[in-house]
């Protein structure tokens, strides 16, 4: 079997509006109504909503509340027009993203910090997205020791549940990983990490959650070799954040993993995963601005004029922003503490339903990101089954495994439950039908067996696809 036969699947999922709407590869002679785009607009976003509405989705919305959703968008609304970049129009930009970044700073230990050493304050910007913060970090740890250690050929040691956004961040700016495998508990071994510094490390990595698993990382060790090696430590913390400073308030073992320990340097927190604010904002943290300025870009020689931006992009939507700094204002910690709350809650109910599944076993233990996995069936084909009845789940691999992440849409009454129910029906199912593989299962079975540089080669022409009329 071609192993590109395997996008056929895929396509079918990723193009289903073909023929039911019409296509445009060109623009249209003349231009259409917008009361007849908006209609199209919403039946597409009705089309779409129910899955992760309902509690279906693994991620993806974390809040999904109507009220919340419409405050956002009337925020969206009266900025739809701000871009930081002219802070001369905008000002209220500057005042929404100092604060982002100053209350995300004090969530995440910045006041111990300060007490500790005053000159190191925490600083930071607002970026995209994860992808963006992480990026963002490791080309200032390069250009920092390039800079004051003369390291032109840098290293960056991760664990091998490290974001994908590290492998990206290496390509991009020629960087090294060294790869830490994991520990019994799916973490990062601590004993293999001091062995794999070298003189051109520039970053110890650390995660807090890791995606795959849900697990936290030894922060305090890792913190402290990195302090050791005068090396810097970036924690990612893109998804737990907006959950763990609550957490660890109401007496769940969460570690200490922030500015609280010396040795972290860096720290990225997604806002617009649980802390609720729309997509395309999250936070880079430094502890210091010396590391912060070499994240910055700046000439003073373009005809143009004097240009500057503190991340990768130029022009950048205001809205998201004023969006983000409301949602933080409106939900409070008193908010968040709630919705932290009834997360973790929820988790423990469908953790502990996953392991009274006999063909089933939780990867860890942690805390609202599930992973699990079978050495009876393919865990592949459950994943399939539970597509098969609306849920949208993360498959992983190495070890070959599934993930539900919880959110407030699974805090609604009855949705663990059905989760559950359904889970054990997609069990049944593929123990019955052993043989059977569908949907998406062959695409991840035979991902595991292929060479890495072939299934990258699927997966650019999974985004060939993506962009095809």
């Amino acid at each position: 079997m071609d192993p590109f036969d395997l996008l056929k699947p895929l396509e079918e999922q990723l193009k289903p509006y073909r023929g039911r709407f019409a296509t445009f590869a060109r623009l249209p002679e003349t231009g259409r109504s917008r009361a007849e785009i908006l209609a199209e607009i919403a039946e597409l976003q009705s089309a779409e909503e129910q899955r992760w509405k309902a509690g279906y989705a693994s991620g993806a919305v974390y809040h999904g509340g109507g009220e919340h959703i419409d405050f956002l968008n009337k925020v969206y609304a009266l900025h739809s027009q701000s871009n930081p970049l002219h802070p001369d129009l905008w000002p209220s930009a500057v005042k929404f993203e100092a604060e982002i970044v100053s209350m995300t700073a004090n969530m995440l230990g910045a006041e111990t910090a300060a007490a500790t050493d005053p000159d190191r304050r925490v600083c930071g910007t607002v970026s995209s997205g994860g992808t963006e913060s992480i990026l963002l970090a490791m080309k200032a740890y390069r250009d920092w020791a390039r800079e004051r250690k003369g390291i032109t050929d840098p290293e960056a040691v991760v664990s091998i549940t490290a974001h994908a956004a590290f492998e990206k961040a290496a390509q991009y700016f020629g960087i090294r990983l060294i790869r830490i495998p994991l520990d019994s508990d799916y973490k990062a071994d601590i004993a293999a990490v001091r062995p794999a510094i070298t003189k051109n490390t520039i970053v110890i990595v650390g995660s807090a959650p890791a995606f795959p698993h849900g697990t936290i990382d030894p922060i305090a060790e890792l913190a402290a070799l990195a302090h050791e090696h005068n090396v810097g430590c970036h924690v990612d913390a893109c998804l737990g954040g907006f959950v763990l400073p609550w957490a660890e308030r109401m007496g769940y073992p969460v570690p200490v993993f922030d500015f609280r320990l010396p040795g972290v340097t860096s720290i990225s927190a997604d806002t617009h995963k649980y802390g609720y604010a729309a997509k395309g904002t999250s936070v880079i943290l430094y502890r210091g601005p010396e590391l912060l300025r070499h994240q910055y870009f700046a000439t003073a020689d373009w005809p143009g004029g004097l240009y500057f931006s503190p991340t990768f992009a130029g022009s950048r939507p205001g809205a998201l922003s004023a969006a983000c700094w409301a949602s933080l204002v409106s939900m409070g910690e008193e908010g968040y503490m709630g919705a932290t709350r009834r997360i973790l809650e929820t988790a423990r109910t469908i953790k502990e339903g996953i392991r009274e599944i006999p063909e089933l076993q939780v990867l860890g233990d942690p805390l609202w990101v599930i992973a699990f996995a079978s050495d009876q069936l393919n865990i592949y084909q459950v994943m399939e089954n539970m597509r098969s009845r609306g849920w949208s789940l993360n498959g992983l691999h190495k070890p070959a495994a599934v993930h539900i992440a919880v959110t407030l849409r699974h805090t609604q009454p009855g949705v663990a439950e059905r989760f559950l129910s359904d889970l054990r029906a997609a069990v049944a199912e593929a123990k019955e039908h052993p043989e059977e593989l569908t949907g998406m299962a062959p695409m991840y079975g035979m991902a595991a067996q292929l060479p890495s540089s072939m299934v990258n080669e699927i997966l650019k022409s999974c985004i060939d696809l993506m962009f095809k009329a």
